[in-house]
């Protein structure tokens, strides 16, 4: 996580009403704290909107919003979170990521020193991901009506492949692999925000899974679905394409790998891990001859260096997720009817 404040600003200096509303603050703003991280020829233009130079490929659009709290978070802060969730989003459909746009929604009194470290790791994270951040916009809402920094990010890729990824593609007989382990983002916020000390280090999983996913597909592995394990978790993107695909899982429970941190603090606060929010990790539906080739090609990167397969699609008529445990003992994973943990991406 980046720490440094990289221009000067005074340690008293905060947002005022009037930084997002036009004239001088305004341009201060993205003089000083927005245009110093993202150095290309269409932000550059100043203009409400961005033209860009797009290829014949088909494109990949996304969006989304990020409200957590903490806005700092072991292994990450809201600004990296608000580039790779994105970046992830168009990397689902198998997209490679080209340009973002930015909003910020400031509350009124929120230090300037703060801003300044959320985007020199926007900056730094755009640039690790290989995208452009051509146009936004900000806003500055009243004190007590924000909870300081609120960011919306909208992507677009463009897809260099022939397949078809979504839960519609999803075939008995494939293979479900995870690139990782569970649950660090969602209980390295928690410990953040309620002082929790844990034995072994927890940090959050925050990260950009575009160049595995790229490398997949590069290398011809006939990717049929692919799912972030945000919100809501491994359990709830499970049964969500299994609903939509009309499809039944088997999961082994022993195969998904859970650190003993999250373990820990998912054991002391009652919680179960398979729900808990990630930030970088992914399952990936492939058929079976094609997962040992799939895995050889995650383990080139450190994102998914231990990716693994953790169940398979059965030839079953109801969709629903089973998962097994070493005993032979059997439950369904179902939704839960409301957040374990609120406000964490």
């Amino acid at each position: 996580m980046n720490t440094e404040c990289p221009l000067p600003v005074a340690e008293d200096e905060t947002v005022r009403l009037g930084h997002g509303s036009g004239g001088e603050l305004t341009q201060r703003l993205l003089r000083d704290y927005i245009y110093p991280h993202f150095d290309n020829p269409w932000i550059a233009q100043g203009h409400d909107s961005a033209t860009l130079p797009l290829t014949n490929e088909q494109l990949v659009f996304s969006t989304d919003s990020f409200v957590i709290t903490p806005l700092f978070f072991p292994g990450g802060d809201i600004g990296e979170l608000a580039i790779y969730g994105t970046v992830n989003d168009l990397a689902m459909s198998g997209a490679r990521p080209r340009y973002l746009s930015c909003s910020l929604i400031l509350e009124e009194g929120l230090s300037m020193q703060t801003l300044a470290r959320v985007m020199s790791s926007m900056g730094k994270a755009a640039a690790a991901s290989g995208v452009q951040l051509v146009t936004g916009d900000t806003k500055v809402v009243e004190k007590g009506k924000g909870d300081g920094l609120y960011i919306n990010t909208a992507g677009i890729g463009s897809v260099e492949h022939g397949l078809s990824i979504g839960a519609h593609s999803i075939l008995p007989g494939d293979l479900i692999l995870i690139s990782g382990d569970i649950g660090r983002h969602g209980m390295a916020v928690m410990a953040k925000r309620e002082s929790l000390e844990f034995e072994g280090p927890l940090l959050s999983d925050c990260a950009p899974l575009h160049e595995p996913i790229l490398a997949l597909l590069d290398a011809e592995i006939s990717v049929h679905c692919l799912r972030d394990l945000t919100r809501g978790g491994l359990a709830t993107a499970l049964v969500e394409l299994a609903e939509t695909g009309s499809q039944q899982f088997y999961v082994r429970e022993d195969d998904i790998a859970i650190c003993e941190p999250v373990l820990g603090a998912c054991e002391m606060l009652g919680l179960d891990p398979l729900y808990v929010a990630n930030e970088g990790r992914f399952v990936a539906f492939v058929p079976a001859q094609q997962a040992e080739r799939a895995l050889a090609v995650l383990a080139q990167f450190s994102v998914t260096a231990n990716s693994r397969v953790i169940g398979a699609v059965a030839d079953g008529r109801t969709p629903q997720v089973i998962l097994q445990n070493s005993l032979g003992c059997e439950r369904l994973l179902d939704r839960l009817a409301g957040e374990q943990l609120p406000r964490i991406c």
